[in-house]
């Protein structure tokens, strides 16, 4: 009994002993959150700083009034966010900006669809926001916005050219060369450009104006060029006669109509349509006038069906 009495008397004293350092923490932590509350105390009785805390409480009641009541966001739709404010005060509001590389689109369009307005400042100004909403612009192929301090910006555009018109389903669209669709047509000062017709066939303006060019002297008189089926070209004249194109080698039939017109004039002729198809045929549709009247002159000769010559 003698020798176990300090064994478990040894026991005892070292289960209890991880104890003692946690209630020394709790102490601890209790005279830190005294000291805390002791160092506030002694902090608002400094002198003024009781109108510190209480203007602090009141301006901190303020905001959040504001934006819960809507009178935040009235103002940021003003004025801008508080760092565009504070910018601005600092003498960095954007005084001029210099639109440069536009014909089609006017200053004031350029401005209205970039956003930019008195509530900017140059520094928090996104100019990569800014192109993204420029380059939405299908007139705008290329933008760039250079910020030049402290209170100056340039916008640089190069814009799509107008090539052509467009024509589907009754709608037309003024195209750029590439095949964009820049806009509907809206007014007259695209009219004398070329007009395709058909599904999908902006984006063969290519061949078509390469027909133009092939077409040299003759190009005034073709109206409009007609994608058929998805192959080939029909083209319509200023005087109504269609113009039917091999899908093989348009460039060769449309050099055989140039030299007809040269030699015959037959675009001149009571013609509806001259199918140049076939390599080494011609066929010319007369109106049925024009055919009643050649078969008057030469009534030996049977008048042709549908018109033919």
């Amino acid at each position: 009994m003698a020798l176990a009495m300090p064994a478990l008397a040894g026991g005892v004293l070292s289960r209890r002993a991880p104890e003692a350092p946690r209630l020394k923490a709790r102490a601890r932590a209790r005279r830190s959150r005294i000291g805390v509350h002791h160092r506030i105390i002694e902090r608002l009785s400094q002198p003024g700083a009781t109108f510190c805390f209480i203007a602090t409480l009141f301006l901190a009641t303020g905001v959040y009034g504001a934006i819960k009541g809507g009178e935040y966001d009235a103002m940021v739709a003003a004025d801008g966010e508080p760092a565009d404010i504070l910018a601005k005060a600092l003498g960095f509001n954007i005084k001029a900006v210099t639109i440069a590389g536009q014909s089609e689109m006017t200053e004031a369009e350029i401005l209205s669809v970039s956003g930019i307005g008195p509530r900017n400042s140059l520094p928090f100004l996104d100019v990569a926001e800014v192109r993204e909403r420029l380059q939405k612009v299908p007139l705008i192929k290329e933008v760039s916005v250079t910020k030049l301090y402290p209170n100056r910006l340039l916008i640089e555009v190069e814009e799509r050219q107008a090539s052509a018109l467009w024509q589907k389903d009754g709608v037309v669209k003024v195209v750029a060369a590439d095949g964009m669709t820049i806009d509907a047509m809206r007014d007259r000062r695209f009219v004398k450009l070329p007009l395709i017709v058909g599904d999908g066939v902006n984006m063969r303006l290519g061949e078509y104006l390469a027909l133009l060019e092939a077409a040299g002297d003759l190009r005034e008189e073709i109206r409009a060029g007609v994608f058929v089926s998805g192959r080939r070209w029909n083209l319509k004249t200023t005087d109504g006669v269609d113009i039917l194109l091999p899908e093989i080698n348009p460039q060769q039939a449309i050099a055989t109509l140039v030299r007809l017109q040269r030699e015959s004039h037959i675009l001149d002729k009571a013609v509806l349509s001259i199918d140049l198809r076939e390599p080494d045929r011609l066929v010319a549709r007369m109106t049925d006038e024009a055919a009643a009247e050649r078969a008057e002159h030469d009534p030996h000769k049977p008048k042709p069906k549908g018109g033919q010559i």
